[in-house]
């Protein structure tokens, strides 16, 4: 009777030790954790950023914020200042961008700050055709100092309206009939 209350108390010793021990297991750094979410004074706009990425180290924090695009829409219509930046090649600007955009290619971004971006604090919303690029210059412009950088991605995807050289265009490109 002995030697049976010696196992069950040893299984049941086991048996809590494994419990607590699988309470307490980190997931693996591949495992792609929920964003933090930034503080509130960060920006007067509600936005779900995505600003940590996943790498072979685990989760690392970026230096700007990747927003979705309609964010990036509602954040445009606020009167504060921002300013929008398109980060592609100057024929590719040309065939169409988003109103109000400045070109500033992301090969143009190399060691000191964009003479069109005087403000380090000033809010930039930026794209280019795919959202590499964007990324990119998100990436080097936060290097230089700006803290305000709001990373949306790629022209291609994008449903709000196009301005390109003769005119402005929808979002899938085909010419507004200013005729009427």
């Amino acid at each position: 009777m002995k030697k049976i209350k010696n196992i069950a108390f040893i299984l049941i010793t086991g048996l809590a030790l494994l419990f607590t021990s699988c309470a307490s297991v980190e997931a693996p750094s591949s495992v792609a954790l929920p964003a933090e979410t930034p503080p509130a004074e960060v920006t007067p706009y509600e936005v779900t950023p995505s600003h940590q990425v996943a790498d072979a180290g685990g989760m690392e924090k970026l230096p700007y914020l990747q927003i979705d695009q309609e964010t990036a829409k509602r954040m445009m219509e606020a009167d504060d200042g921002h300013v929008i930046v398109d980060v592609r090649r100057q024929d590719e600007y040309d065939a169409g961008h988003i109103p109000g955009a400045i070109l500033i290619p992301n090969e143009s971004i190399v060691s000191e700050r964009p003479e069109e971006l005087p403000d380090l604090q000033q809010i930039i919303l930026i794209y280019c055709r795919s959202g590499r690029r964007s990324k990119e210059a998100a990436q080097k412009l936060a290097d230089m100092g700006y803290v305000n950088i709001y990373e949306f991605g790629g022209i291609i995807d994008w449903t709000g309206e196009i301005t390109a050289e003769a005119g402005t265009s929808d979002a899938n490109g085909q010419p507004d009939d200013l005729s009427t």
